[in-house]
């Protein structure tokens, strides 16, 4: 198949996969509620083909055009090419979308390009993984992730007390296949994805092996159950909400009751040495190049909506306004000079495959709190205004549009329908039910920022050299 329409993307859902959504289980084809994140998710296969360009290339097995973000990339080319397709895809949702099946596709080509990592063990494994990588590529599968541990008491370790019985595990082997149960979160694109890709997100100790886990089955395997959040997609026109209308990508909470996974879809089964050595090997260059472009796509829609918001005020050249976006386009051109920089100096990580080079993860440390802080500014720009924008429907009554041209205008000439459409945009943005699970979802985005911070501190203590302050305190004669 390849390159899928979003006719054949929807068909592909029509399945039994068990997903529970207000109490109740759903099919999520037939879902009236679903309706909108439906139609914003099979869109994103037609804009694919729209932009062929920049999204598709030809899969050198079969001839025919498949995702650039499924590229195993051997050079600063490979990388151009993959860049160009992130930020079309970007463009899509202006970044507020952000598990998009090229998410889950850079991290699978990643593991794929790196057999030397599942050199530390056996093999067949990794010769499972490049075929499940075919399997993706010939289907043009979307794939969702569960990379975290069911950890419910936070005061242990994550594997330790109950949490230890609540986490995805192997509980039975048998020639042909392994059986696993526990749960795993959080599954963003979950109810509209094809396959559940379990993959490691940071390493596991000695004596937990039974947790070292890397597989994927489909959404349909009979004993894998979501359970979704409220659904914040909302039946309105796109001029009302924009973002809502369309682009809640789901999030679930992922029950594995006694689900069998085939020997040929298990990729790690308990080895340590290759479990934690996936991450660092794939994930702080490869993956963040993704997400990166993501970010940079979005921090430009934000801080061109911000100008707009205050020119509506007349507030452009207001010092403390003036300031707010100043800060966001600094937050875009540090974003920028990070992604070029790490493309400029993408080396080969290992077997072949080239990577940005991995100091592009301190984004992945700072994005989040410039994502709170956007939220933010936009608040603070557009004040009460975004609690008093009509419905644009408004506009078609007669009476209505001369009042709200009168009375609720922009400033500068700016019409009262433009008005709205700005503040409405603002408010689905940062403010509505979509917008606040977006600004949460930034907030814990690849990892706490407690996390992050912590890990790029330890990077540098074992990555670079340091002995300043001695060097100094020597050279000086203070010492």
């Amino acid at each position: 198949m390849s390159a899928r329409t979003s006719k054949q993307y929807l068909a592909g859902l029509a399945d039994e996969r068990e997903v529970w959504l207000d109490g109740r289980r759903v099919k999520v084809t037939e879902e009236p509620r679903l309706r909108g994140s439906l139609a914003g998710m099979s869109g994103y296969y037609d804009w694919q083909h729209k932009y062929a360009e920049d999204c598709l290339v030809t899969d050198p097995v079969s001839g025919k055009p498949m995702s650039a973000s499924l590229i195993i990339p051997r050079s600063r080319e490979d990388l151009a090419v993959r860049h160009r397709c992130y930020d079309r895809i970007a463009r899509y949702s202006y970044g507020m979308l952000g598990r998009t099946p090229d998410y889950c596709n850079t991290t699978l080509s990643g593991q794929a390009g790196r057999p030397d990592v599942w050199a530390k063990g056996d093999m067949r494994y990794h010769e499972n993984l490049k075929r499940f990588h075919r399997e993706v590529i010939e289907g043009d599968l979307s794939l969702t992730h569960t990379i975290i541990h069911a950890a419910i008491d936070r005061s242990v370790p994550e594997l330790s007390g109950m949490n230890a019985d609540l986490t995805l595990r192997v509980t039975s082997r048998h020639s042909d296949r392994i059986v696993v149960s526990g749960a795993k979160l959080l599954a963003t694109l979950g109810p509209f994805a094809d396959e559940i890709f379990v993959y490691p997100a940071a390493p596991i100790q000695k004596g937990e092996e039974q947790y070292a886990l890397v597989f994927s089955v489909p959404v349909k395997t009979k004993g894998v159950i979501q359970i979704c959040r409220d659904h914040y997609g909302v039946d309105a026109k796109l001029r009302d909400r924009p973002f809502s209308a369309r682009f809640d990508e789901q999030d679930a909470f992922v029950i594995f009751d006694n689900v069998e996974v085939p020997n040929e879809r298990v990729f790690v089964d308990g080895n340590l040495d290759v479990y934690n050595a996936i991450a660092p090997a794939v994930f702080p260059g490869n993956v963040l190049q993704q997400t990166s472009i993501r970010a940079a796509v979005k921090l430009e829609f934000a801080y061109d909506l911000c100008v707009q918001i205050a020119r509506a005020q007349n507030t452009e050249k207001r010092p403390d306004v003036v300031m707010m976006l100043g800060e966001i386009y600094g937050y875009l051109q540090l974003t920028r000079m990070a992604i070029n920089s790490a493309e400029t100096r993408a080396f080969d990580s290992g077997s072949g495959t080239y990577f940005p080079h991995p100091d592009l993860a301190i984004v992945k440390t700072f994005m989040p709190m410039w994502m709170l802080r956007v939220n933010d500014i936009i608040d603070t720009l557009g004040t009460h205004n975004l609690l008093v924008t009509p419905n644009m429907d408004t506009f078609e009554d007669p009476r209505m549009r001369q009042l709200l041209e009168r009375f609720m205008p922009g400033a500068n000439g700016m019409s009262a329908q433009e008005r709205a459409r700005i503040f409405r945009t603002a408010w689905d943005f940062s403010g509505s039910a979509l917008g606040s699970r977006v600004e949460l979802y930034e907030r814990y985005y690849l990892a706490s920022r407690q996390r992050s911070l912590a890990g790029d501190h330890f990077t540098a203590q074992a990555t670079e050299k340091w002995g300043q302050v001695r060097g100094f305190l020597e050279e000086s004669g203070a010492l």
